[in-house]
């Protein structure tokens, strides 16, 4: 690991960079940077959606996906550190499975919503649709660990499975009608 920051204010950023974990600096505007602030983000979306009541099977499978996405925030930030591995795209894999099957199949599309923690998961499932966005920018510039790439879009189909069991266990999917 990097250094660990024992004073916040530095100034260090003031003229519009920032320091990787690896030492150097890079533009606050680099495609790694947008990338690392969308994974930050998806992990405080994420966070909240656990702060709701939710099934236990639903929290087992999210909670680690916390410690997986600093992971995966960290490895952007050391480039070109490999923290995300097959397997943990497997474990979403599984979890994908198990949520999905007790769930009938999908005949319209539904809209963000269904109780409040159902529409947190759908919150979290947006941004990371933009996070995974993000780091196939950076990858298609400057090459990432494929495995993150696969991860992001796992866990946006998983909080989209979750927000639908949520959603059940609440007041019902929503569905979208055209107007």
């Amino acid at each position: 690991m990097g250094h660990r920051l024992s004073k916040i204010v530095t100034r260090t950023g003031d003229k519009g960079e920032t320091g990787l974990a690896t030492g150097s600096r890079i533009a606050k505007t680099h495609p790694r940077v947008t990338a690392m602030g969308d994974i930050d983000e998806l992990n405080c979306c994420l966070g909240l959606l656990l702060e709701a009541v939710l099934p236990q099977a639903v929290r087992d499978h999210l909670a680690p996906c916390q410690h997986e996405l600093f992971n995966l925030g960290g490895e952007l930030s050391m480039p070109p550190a490999a923290l995300i591995t097959e397997a943990h795209v497997l474990r979403l894999d599984e979890a994908l499975l198990e949520l999905n099957d007790a769930l009938p199949p999908l005949k319209e599309f539904v809209l963000p919503g269904g109780g409040e923690a159902g529409a947190r998961a759908h919150l979290a499932r947006s941004v990371a649709r933009r996070a995974e966005r993000a780091l196939w920018a950076l990858h298609e510039m400057e090459g990432v660990n494929i495995h993150g790439l696969h991860y992001a879009n796992r866990l946006s189909d998983l909080l989209f499975v979750a927000s639908r069991v949520l959603a059940r266990q609440a007041r019902g999917e929503v569905s979208w009608t055209r107007a």
